[in-house]
Parts: structure tokens; sequence; C-alpha cells
């Protein structure tokens, strides 16, 4: 198995899009790349339109080569509704248009779903569902709460097993709740890629959530058996990822396991282009 995460915040961008290659079969979750549009009060700065600009040529190149495309959830980070020609011959495995599902999503699903049908190869509901393609097993949680509660709608994990394990959580901000660990813990994968807490936005409530997904992501690493830990996504806005998560990396370190970003992931420096937007249009006090 070879999973190459393809665009995520530590690359300088929103998403969590990734090619996952096995011997029977080519996998890519959520191809879609987006920017904040509005951040610190400021706009996304060229340097972060020209990572999108390259970074999206990625997803889309190995989009088209790909067997299968999966989307998560209908957020524009996961999916992108302006370019349903990516779809044409795939199979798509995707989060239920109508189940489980708030109102903003449930349009934007509608419309994606009219772009697709007739192009698509074949488009099946995965909520909960598992897919056997030779060698390789493709399963998918029930749907689980966007965060800490379902104001943002529900999200799908999926994991890819062909010798070994990958899991993908989706947007679970954490992972906060019990029904985020039943799936992973059930599933004990090697590797986790995780969105991690949404600690860019300051508040009373954010601390405690932090709180919860540090005891959650270190009881997984002790019960789940992960050997690599990727936080990533919703973590990665926040220039201080690194300090939110310490108790992870303690814990990571004592057991022996891998905790970091995508970027480091794959052997580059992190390139948190978002979170230091100030920054970038140089307006840092002091």
């Amino acid at each position: 198995m070879e999973v190459t995460p393809l665009a995520f915040e530590s690359l300088g961008v929103r998403s969590s899009s990734m090619l996952i290659q096995t011997e029977d079969i080519r996998i890519v979750i959520d191809p879609a790349v987006a920017l904040a549009p509005n951040r610190y009060g400021l706009p996304p700065h060229p340097l972060e339109e020209e990572a999108k600009e390259r970074l999206w040529g990625v997803v889309k190149e190995e989009a088209v080569k790909a067997d299968i495309l999966i989307v998560t959830h209908y957020h524009f980070d996961h999916v992108d509704p302006k370019e349903p020609e990516l779809y044409a011959g795939k199979r798509v495995l995707l989060k239920h248009p109508r189940r489980m599902i708030n109102p903003s999503q449930k349009s934007r699903a509608s419309s994606f779903l009219k772009s697709i049908r007739g192009i698509a190869l074949e488009i099946e509901y995965a909520d909960n569902r598992q897919f056997k393609f030779g060698g390789t097993e493709v399963r998918f949680s029930k749907p689980v709460p966007h965060g800490s509660d379902a104001t943002r709608g529900y999200v799908v994990g999926v994991c890819v097993e062909a010798g070994e394990s990958v899991l993908h959580t989706s947007d679970v901000q954490g992972p906060l709740l019990e029904e985020h660990l039943e799936f992973i813990m059930a599933e004990k994968p090697d590797t986790l890629f995780v969105d991690g807490p949404s600690t860019y936005f300051e508040s009373p409530l954010q601390q405690v959530e932090l709180r919860k997904a540090n005891e959650n992501l270190v009881k997984i690493m002790r019960g789940a058996g992960v050997e690599r830990l990727v936080v990533d996504h919703h973590l990665t806005r926040d220039l201080d990822y690194a300090d939110k998560i310490k108790p992870v990396m303690d814990a990571g370190e004592e057991r022996g396991t891998w905790v970091g970003v995508v970027a480091e992931f794959l052997d580059t420096k992190p390139n948190l282009l978002e979170a230091r937007r100030k920054e970038l249009y140089g307006k840092v006090e002091g």
C-alpha cells in the first residue's frame, strides 16, 4: 500500500485530500482544495493562491488516474462542485446525500449529484458499508457529527486495508465524541489521519474541546495500536499547533508512535500559509 497526502493545511491550503494505492485499486479521498475567504480580517494572500493552484493541479491529476473517488461530506474543502468532470468514468463512494445531513450540506449534495449523474461510472452511498476490490477492503463508518455536535452536519470516516491499514477520519474536529472513537478503536489502523481540534478559534469551549481531543488521541494510541498518527487540517490552522497537542506528542514518544503533520509525513517543512496570513501581509503587531 502507498499512502500519499495530496493537499492539507500543513502544505498551504484547506484540504484533507489523499491518494491510497494498492495492488488492486487507486483511491483518492476528498478531491478538493479551498482557501479561507477571510482570516484575521484579510483575504487569501497571493502565496496561498499560488499554493491552491499548484495543489489543486496535483489533486486533479491523481483524481483523473484514480479508479475510485470518495467524498466524506459536502463542505467545499472536501468536494469541488465546479469541476464535476473529475468524476467521469469513476466509481464514486460518498456520504449519503439525504440521510443524517444538515440543510446546507443537503443542498450542496443535491446539486453535486445532479452534476455527476450520467458521467460517473457508478455512485454508491457508503455510510456504514464496506466494499472489496480484490485483496483491498474499503470500510466506512456510520455518519458521525462534524465536531462536538451536528450543527455543521455529519461525516463518514474511511479505512482502507490491504495488508496494512490506513484510516481517514474526515472532520471530527478532535476526535471529541465516543461516536468518533468507535470506528477508530474497532479498525485499529496502522496509520491514522485525523483532522484534530479547531484550536484556531479561541474560546472557553475550545479549551474544553482541546483537552478532550488530547485525551482521546492518547487513548487511541494506547488502545488501537496506531503506529503513525498524522494530525492536520483543522489543527494546522493554528501556528501553535505543536504546543496545543504536546500531551499527544509526549505520549507518542513514550509509546514509540510517530506523531506529526502531513508535511512531516512527507519529509518537508510545514507551510502554514493561512495561519501566517497576517505575517504575509506584514500586519503582525510588535
